[in-house]
């Protein structure tokens, strides 16, 4: 007999209801887009004004009010694409080094000699020694100057390379550490790339490296490349300040000259902090993750001679307090002071992992691009283009759906006002999941929908053939309709599997467009089977306990 369960049939509906619900504030656009504007300004700010209260009151707070964000293709903005200069990092780490070099080396100027820089490609540091004979302790207090590299795949292996050629002392990285330079250089481009555009509120930029040494930027809804290309170039924000109390309420009133600004990785955590900055992040020259005395991962830093004179001062009268490091009014990382630290370099210890030293060794640094960036592609695209791309989208859609209708209904009757309904549903339920994942839907996307359109009917189509076959070997109307879905459920499957496995490679190996195609097929895939196996089987058993027909038509 053609039963369902009544709880089947509870589940199903109330999955259905929730696409419904979740794709609501598409068909609202304009209001939905402005009410959630108005939410995350309001949080960002901590207040709300009259203008956002407006915009909040558009939409019910009670209903789901995700959208399906438009990418820049739809929507319009810039598109960057950069490449990052990464052999300045390396200039920039031998000139740093060369200071702590020479004081090494001044230390066994009774057996080496005099010493001075010596020109050479800006990627290693030549030091010219006045006793070659003993050239072999300069090796040695060099290579006592190297430190672990902190990656993965790079332990037990040195930061440095010291060799020598006649009366010279040739230091340069790793090849080791140029990877994880390389790999740092390039995670922390991307990291103060993203917290820029993130400040503007901008949605869904698509920010992503491309290679070895370059950053795709796609920024839907900003006025021009040149207008990102300014954005990306401010600099951030990063202070060590003072800590002077640690609490909960960030409502609080600061007293005069201190400040209450909120925890990064401490959820409900504020801190007190005068708001005179001891050092700033201008006087940052470096900061990389390390390992404690104890072998553990943590974060060391330098600052420059005038940054260093402040900071050892600072912390030699202020043993065993906190001091917090800020970045964009934001504490990153609050260590407490245990010594006087001389020198203008520190460590920074703490439950890290070697991949969370080396994300805030990123944040550290996130105050200035470490290198510099040539933009090697630079568009602009109008909001017109995007919204011609938009309307081009619905007609193409539109055009597929009714054909498909048109279709199903000459060809299956009643069956086929069942497979519509359920096409309805599904395309919905597709618009709803992409909300709710905070997907972006990109020209290709929308071709990835057109095509699903298509595909939705042919599950409906292999089980409505099923069940004539059945009908004309005389079995009952119920156990025809049985027997057409049980039997044509392998060959759904089957087809729907093999489109899956090609979608998931898109996804994985594909760029961006690729991946936003690839996206909208998966979930029309997964939404389609759900409607055309079982929605369409909970309408025709109820249309079949309703009507208890004799024979059946399809």
């Amino acid at each position: 007999m053609l039963h369902i369960p009544l709880w089947k049939r509870i589940v199903i509906g109330g999955l259905c209801a929730l696409g419904l619900l979740t794709a609501l504030p598409n068909a609202f656009y304009a209001r939905a887009e402005r009410h959630n504007d108005a939410v995350v300004a309001a949080e960002r700010a901590g207040f709300e004004t009259e203008a956002q209260a407006a915009d909040r009151a558009l939409w019910p707070s009670w209903l789901p009010s995700a959208i399906v964000n438009l990418g820049l293709d739809l929507r319009g903005g810039a598109h960057l694409l950069a490449e990052v200069q990464v052999a300045d990092v390396y200039k920039a780490r031998m000139d740093a080094l060369w200071p702590e070099m020479r004081r090494a080396l001044a230390e066994a100027r009774g057996e080496i000699g005099g010493i001075r820089r010596a020109p050479s490609d800006p990627s290693e540091l030549r030091i010219q020694i006045e006793k070659p004979e003993a050239m072999a302790k300069a090796v040695e207090v060099a290579r006592g100057l190297a430190s672990p590299v902190v990656t993965l795949t790079g332990v037990g292996q040195s930061d440095l390379e010291v060799t020598a050629e006649g009366n010279e002392l040739i230091i340069r990285l790793s090849e080791a550490e140029r990877a994880a330079t390389d790999d740092r250089t390039m995670q922390q481009s991307l990291e103060i790339i993203r917290r820029r555009v993130d400040e503007v509120g901008t949605r869904e930029p698509t920010i992503q490296r491309e290679g070895a040494d370059r950053i795709l930027i796609q920024v839907p809804g900003i006025g021009s490349a040149s207008e990102l290309k300014d954005l990306i170039g401010t600099t951030a924000q990063l202070t060590f300040q003072p800590v002077v109390g640690r609490g909960t309420d960030g409502s609080a009133i600061a007293k005069p000259g201190q400040e209450i600004l909120p925890s990064l990785d401490e959820q409900g955590v504020f801190y007190t902090l005068e708001d005179t900055p001891v050092v700033t992040g201008e006087e940052l020259t470096d900061a990389r993750p390390d390992f404690d005395q104890n072998g553990r991962p943590a974060v060391s830093f330098r600052f420059n001679p005038t940054g260093a004179r402040k900071f050892g001062d600072y912390t030699a009268a202020n043993v065993g307090q906190l001091f917090a490091i800020v970045l964009d009014n934001e504490v990153i990382s609050a260590p407490r002071i245990n010594q006087h630290i001389p020198g203008g370099s520190g460590i920074i210890t703490g439950n890290f992992t070697v991949e969370t030293s080396t994300q805030l060794a990123v944040l550290l640094r996130a105050g200035a691009l470490p290198a510099k960036m040539n933009f090697l592609e630079e568009r602009t695209i109008g909001p017109e283009l995007g919204q011609d791309s938009i309307d081009a989208g619905r007609i193409a859609a539109a055009v597929g759906f009714v054909a498909v209708v048109a279709l199903m209904i000459a060809s299956y009757g009643l069956f086929g006002v069942f497979a519509t309904i359920a096409l309805t549903i599904n395309m919905a339920m597709i618009f709803g999941i992409l909300s709710s994942i905070g997907a972006t839907l990109t020209l290709p996307g929308i071709a990835g929908i057109v095509l699903t359109i298509g595909m939705a009917v042919d599950a409906n189509v292999l089980v409505f053939e099923r069940i004539r076959e059945e009908l004309r070997t005389a079995k009952g109307a119920a156990r025809a309709i049985e027997l057409g879905y049980e039997k044509a459920m392998s060959a759904i499957i089957d087809a729907n599997i093999t489109t899956f496995i090609t979608a998931l490679i898109l996804f994985f190996l594909g760029s961006g467009p690729v991946k936003g195609f690839a996206v909208t097929l998966v979930v029309g895939l997964v939404t389609s089977v759900f409607t055309a196996i079982y929605v369409t089987r909970v309408m025709v058993a109820a249309w079949f306990d309703r009507k208890r027909p004799k024979s059946i038509t399809v």
